[in-house]
């Protein structure tokens, strides 16, 4: 296969896409942009920005605090029944608020109070760090007697199931991980190592930011105990956007969230001082939410149920391998090598490749300056750079076209104009 015919196979795949015609959809701006960071950030839906307009001229212009009774009260609720059916829940397990290291707080804090004598915490290297910075704290609040362990990586892409499993006992409060790992994408079973975790008495706490929207949901299916997750990646809410959580039906009044406020109370307007757990998954709300933040979510969510998770998830998996394929024939000769799973099954919807000059090479790729196409996918240390695949709007030819500029920076060595050292966002 030469570069030609890769791209001609591109072309052909993008006119038998059932999910084209979402792209349409996205604030492209620069059409000639190749945008593979969604999995970081995504795109602009049209629609978020013709809601955010008329949030702000009219229902906060016009309507002003009457708008709280007309919609805003109940919309952390709605948008979380909308992500439900994404992430593979019932109505009223999941609710949009606060950020996802506040969530995970909550619901880790919930879940070592209710498994009161067991005093360890598993969790893995992979994990995001924010994750684990919160679970360190946790350690810290809870007392020398907890404990924080933290599963190693044989190859630095992947979790080994036995290794998670060897430190799973029955001392074990919770195990908290990340569905899709932030780097490699590595995609853990949610059923098998919840189930594991639940022989040995242990809670689940998943963190789907890297999975939700682009991996079809499943956490009825396992009997997950608890999720939290970002907005702001494949559900395109925006830079920011509220996070959201999920508890399981016969969880929710079992569980105490450490943060007691007016927005979890029972009936906030009765303005009682005496704080009253309010009901079922409501309880797991603090502060008063964002609203302008929550009404950009909710044109993604509708798509994403339009075109149904299963559609979504073959389009990842057939992108992202398409993707593996051109890279074993025209980047790995250049000293590239897998950085994700080449298995689908163990691979969320953003791939890894690493190189020695990820960095530089990511510069280059991202400078209007250099090659014939700017391509945007990001770096993460030490030399991954990741490719996000974002079914609603990524193309095939997209993929070639960043697969064809990489290779000419390589091999031009036009990445050494630039200098190794880091700016404060990668």
């Amino acid at each position: 296969m030469d570069m030609e015919s890769a791209y001609r196979e591109a072309v052909a795949l993008d006119n038998q896409d059932e999910l084209s015609g979402y792209r349409s959809r996205f604030i492209s701006g620069d059409e000639k942009l190749i945008y593979l960071d969604g999995n970081s950030l995504g795109r602009l839906p049209a629609e978020s920005k013709e809601i955010l307009e008329r949030s702000v001229s009219f229902e906060w212009g016009e309507r002003l605090i009457r708008s709280w009774n007309e919609d805003w009260y109940t919309k952390n609720i709605s948008l979380g029944d909308k992500i439900a059916p994404i992430a593979g829940a019932s109505e009223g397990e999941v609710v949009i608020t606060d950020t996802t290291s506040v969530n995970l707080y909550k619901l880790a804090h919930a879940a070592l109070r209710f498994q009161k004598g067991r005093t360890r915490i598993v969790s893995d290297e992979l994990n995001f760090p924010s994750d684990l910075y919160i679970l360190q704290g946790l350690v810290k609040e809870f007392g020398d007697e907890y404990e924080l362990a933290v599963v190693s990586s044989r190859d630095g892409m992947t979790i080994d199931t036995m290794d998670l499993k060897a430190v799973i006992d029955e001392n074990t409060a919770l195990v908290s991980l990340s569905h899709v790992a932030f780097k490699s994408a590595f995609r853990y079973n949610m059923k098998e190592i919840t189930g594991l975790a639940h022989e040995k008495g242990a809670m689940v706490l998943w963190d789907l930011s890297h999975s939700i929207g682009a991996v079809s949901g499943e956490l009825n299916t396992a009997n997950a105990d608890l999720a939290v997750g970002c907005t702001y990646k494949y559900l395109n809410g925006g830079p920011g956007s509220p996070a959201f959580l999920y508890v399981r039906k016969d969880l929710q009044d079992k569980l105490i969230s450490p943060i007691w406020g007016w927005f979890g109370e029972k009936n906030p307007f009765e303005f009682e001082l005496k704080y009253r757990p309010g009901d079922g998954i409501k309880r797991f709300l603090a502060g008063t939410p964002p609203v302008l933040a929550l009404k950009t979510i909710e044109p993604t969510l509708d798509m994403m149920i339009e075109a149904g998770m299963n559609s979504i998830r073959n389009k990842s998996v057939s992108q992202s391998d398409y993707l593996l394929r051109l890279a074993e024939r025209f980047l790995y000769p250049l000293g590239f090598m897998p950085g994700s799973p080449t298995d689908p099954e163990m691979r969320g919807s953003h791939v890894s490749l690493r190189h020695p000059e990820a960095y530089r090479i990511c510069r280059a790729l991202i400078d209007p300056d250099v090659g014939g196409a700017v391509v945007i996918p990001d770096f993460r240390d030490p030399d991954n750079i990741r490719f996000g695949i974002t079914p609603l709007y990524t193309t095939y030819t997209e993929i070639i076209m960043a697969i064809r500029e990489i290779r000419d920076i390589v091999e031009n060595k036009l990445f050494l104009k630039y200098s190794g050292e880091r700016e404060k966002v990668t």
